[in-house]
């Protein structure tokens, strides 16, 4: 087993909780909901001999500092990218490679936009992006997007935090019937997310994503989201063929908002490819970079 290193880094006026292993080309790999640092863990494991590995827990998310006590709508994909590209200065990294995944997905393209000099190339597992547009609200799928609404509520961390069996009966849902091709994936890491969650702040901290997002969610339901420009670095895109929250038929679109892709579907796992299939999701993430860096 390899090493896993925590540091704890002060960037853009917060202090970030950093996950690190191995050593060579650096990746930064970023989470989503309901995640931190410890989703990565066995991909860490299977490529942390190739690569320096950084994983950070978000601003509100982990051991990251949460700046917002209550309901915020300060933690949007840019906002994040800010934070990412501060850490990156603090960290003396002026140029990395990019996992991300989910909420990781959208931070990843505003960087990829903003900054995209800092980046040799960029990596999305399961990518939420404005081409999914208004298929988003589909009547069939508002019963997997319930949650999206729920989180803005402000009671909604209280209720989900009342008990340490609430808050095990929430994240065991989202873990095993989003794990569609692996439900058993985070079966030996439930209680570390527990843990994690019942910490204090972090089920808000989490859950003022989609307050953030909540402007641009019902735009892009709409059909209103103004497209951004394309995203110029090279980018490879998995998505996990059985997702059921972000659905592989989704990314049809793909090619007009990334100038530079490759991107395929997974056949066999659903929303979490590095939990569902570790080896599967190292291998991925290692063969694109190998063929661009």
């Amino acid at each position: 087993m390899t090493e896993i290193r925590h540091e704890t880094v002060t960037a853009n006026g917060l202090r970030f909780h950093v996950a690190r292993a191995g050593a060579g080309r650096p990746l930064l790999l970023l989470h989503g909901w309901p995640e931190f640092w410890l989703t990565w863990e066995p991909v860490m494991q299977r490529l942390a001999g190739r690569f320096a590995l950084v994983a950070p827990d978000l601003r509100g998310f982990g051991a990251t500092e949460k700046p917002d006590p209550g309901p915020s709508d300060k933690a949007g994909p840019e906002v994040h990218a800010a934070d990412m590209l501060a850490l990156l200065d603090a960290l003396g990294l002026p140029k990395v490679g990019l996992v991300a995944h989910d909420v990781g997905g959208p931070v990843g393209q505003v960087l990829g936009r903003q900054a995209p000099e800092r980046f040799q190339g960029l990596f999305f597992f399961d990518c939420p992006y404005p081409g999914v547009g208004p298929r988003w609200a589909e009547p069939g799928h508002l019963t997997e997007i319930w949650y999206q609404f729920f989180h803005q509520k402000e009671f909604a961390a209280a209720l989900v935090g009342s008990s340490r069996e609430a808050c095990r009966l929430y994240f065991g849902h989202f873990l095993r019937h989003w794990s569609a091709g692996n439900p058993a994936a985070f079966d030996d890491v439930l209680e570390a997310w527990v843990d994690n969650f019942m910490a204090p702040g972090n089920l808000q901290g989490g859950f003022n994503w989609y307050i953030s997002q909540n402007a641009s969610r019902i735009a892009m339901m709409r059909g209103e989201l103004a497209p951004p420009p394309p995203v110029t670095v090279k980018t490879c895109i998995r998505w996990g063929a059985l997702d059921p929250v972000l659905k592989a038929e989704w990314s049809d679109r793909l090619p007009e908002f990334f100038a530079d892709l490759d991107a395929a579907v997974l056949p066999g796992v659903g929303h979490f490819p590095h939990r569902e299939d570790p080896d599967r999701a190292a291998a991925e993430i290692a063969a694109f970079f190998d063929r661009i860096w």
